[in-house]
């Protein structure tokens, strides 16, 4: 179940335990919970500071707990913690032991002082790349706040649950029984949640800040590309981003970033960030940009925060990416998390047994509907044009598969639903006009990306499809303020891409900075 490379890195993070541990199961007869007892057992076998037991009294079977010894558990697994998530499993083991989460202390001492009982329970998959965020970022609440529990829940292994409570999208978290939120979230939103006074307080904290020379507004790959250059240069420099790594941690097998042969949009994301870090780059998570105020005639460039904050610089990147773009038919977002998704590769798994549309015919959808028939008993893949744009191999590989369907020259014009969940697609012929509809229970969007600038609207030059118009040094029609990455007009919209734009924004920005007298604000 562990092969040899993972038990030798396994055991060297072993040797950082705090203090000894157990591992507590609650197992039956079942061939899973057989898998468990093995990989406890490999587990344990790493460190003479773990042990197993097998008293556990957890109605959900197959799963364990982990505590230190002689205190009671505040972090459980059920089900058995592989792929994506059996780093989750690490940081628990080491986190559960007093080995301290990296996270920074004013974070700690807010998840310390928060008062009452919190109970979590995430659901997840195990091929889900945004689950592991949300189930480390819940374990490490728990691991310094004796009042927190939380509960990882592979969705595959308890199906029935996943029924019950309607979950159709992952990670679904829910706090003392009750629906808490979906989709990917860190400690700064969960505390937001948990304290009214806290997205206040951060407001307060990031209004407070002098201006920057250079401020990055996105944390993707161009916008991490643009802090570092910056920061090289001994500017001040900040970053304001929604969440660090952008689309990137939406991205499964990353294979073509030159001199990194494989590796996963997450583990990524985290190395920029951690690179970001390095130069003391003040990055300010968790904030989402409403306006920017150019700043003319001696003024500085101000960006408005939707928490009330603005921050204000002397120069601005723009890196705000891309997100998926949506349908616009009606029902898409009635029904998203119950039944409508975007990542295959997060919500597949739960859609076990049922029958699927994907809309769009490119690499992305193809690949999704190739990948969903693997669990789906039907697929329907439906394009808008009259031809599928995928590669050919692909299209070679989806039209093999005996339960999937291929619908050409189609406009899909609704979702359909029973006011729970979806039940249905329609679509109408392109070249007939006649309509038709296909009864089914999920619906997969995958018809590319949309830039994230509809806040820009009206304060600098956008392309009609909201792409920021920029010439080749990144700079936009407003002096002192430049952009880089799946924002712009640049195309072909690759990481690599972005990574060499956000440079070049940043190292013409500063080119700006040099050349420009100081603001009165700055020189006072």
């Amino acid at each position: 179940m562990i092969d040899d490379n993972i038990r030798r890195q396994l055991q060297g993070y072993m040797e950082r335990l705090a203090a000894p541990i157990e591992l507590v199961a609650s197992l039956d007869d079942s061939p899973r919970s057989r898998e468990l007892e093995d990989l406890l057992g490999q587990v344990a076998a790493s460190s003479a500071s773990i042990s197993v037991l097998e008293d556990g009294d957890d109605a959900r079977r197959p799963s364990f707990a982990i505590r230190r010894s002689g205190e009671a558990a505040r972090m459980r697994f059920a089900g058995l913690p592989l792929g994506h998530e059996f780093t989750s499993l690490v940081l628990a083991l080491l986190q559960a032991s007093g080995y301290p989460p990296r996270v920074d202390e004013e974070t700690l001492e807010q998840v310390r002082a928060l008062d009452g009982e919190y109970r979590f329970e995430t659901y997840v998959s195990l091929s889900c790349q945004t689950c592991p965020d949300v189930v480390q970022a819940l374990n490490a609440m728990a691991a310094v706040n004796p009042n927190i529990t939380h509960t990882m829940i592979d969705g595959a292994a308890f199906q029935s649950e996943v029924a019950e409570r309607e979950i159709m999208a992952v990670p679904a978290v829910f706090l003392n029984g009750q629906p808490f939120t979906q989709g990917r979230c860190g400690i700064p939103e969960i505390l937001a949640r948990l304290d009214s006074g806290a997205a206040g307080r951060e407001a307060a904290r990031i209004a407070a800040r002098e201006p920057f020379d250079m401020l990055i507004v996105g944390g993707g790959p161009a916008g991490a590309a643009a802090a570092v250059y910056a920061a090289r240069k001994g500017i001040r420099t900040g970053v304001l981003a929604e969440r660090f790594g952008g689309q990137v941690l939406d991205t499964a097998a990353i294979e073509n970033f030159i001199s990194v042969s494989h590796t996963e949009g997450p583990q990524f994301a985290r190395a920029l960030e951690e690179h970001v870090r390095q130069y003391g780059v003040d990055i300010m998570n968790g904030q989402r940009a409403e306006a920017l105020v150019p700043g003319r005639d001696g003024v500085l460039h101000e960006i408005r925060l939707a928490s009330g904050a603005t921050v204000k610089a002397r120069a601005i990147v723009l890196a705000t990416g891309a997100r998926w773009r949506e349908m616009n038919v009606p029902g898409e977002r009635e029904y998203r998390g119950r039944g409508v998704a975007y990542c295959p590769h997060c919500d597949g798994p739960l859609f076990k047994g049922k029958r699927v549309a994907v809309v769009g015919g490119g690499n992305s959808g193809v690949e999704a509907a190739i990948d969903l028939a693997g669990v789906a008993t039907h697929v329907t893949l439906i394009e808008f044009l009259d031809e599928l744009r995928a590669d050919a191999v692909l299209q070679e590989r989806l039209r093999s598969l005996p339960n999937a369907t291929v619908i050409l020259g189609a406009q899909t014009t609704e979702v359909s639903g029973d006011g729970t969940r979806v039940d249905g697609i329609v679509y109408r012929e392109r070249a007939s006009g006649a309509e038709h509809r296909i009864d089914l229970e999920g619906v997969f969007v995958q018809i590319g990306l949309q830039p994230s600038t509809e806040w820009l609207r009206g304060t600098l030059e956008l392309e009609r499809n909201g792409e920021i118009r920029i010439d080749a040094r990144g700079q936009t029609s407003v002096p002192g303020v430049f952009a880089a990455g799946d924002a712009t007009t640049v195309p072909f919209k690759q990481i690599v891409i972005a990574v060499g734009e956000g440079a070049k924004a940043s190292l013409s920005a500063f080119d700006y900075l040099i050349r420009t007298p100081l603001p009165v604000a700055v020189a006072a």
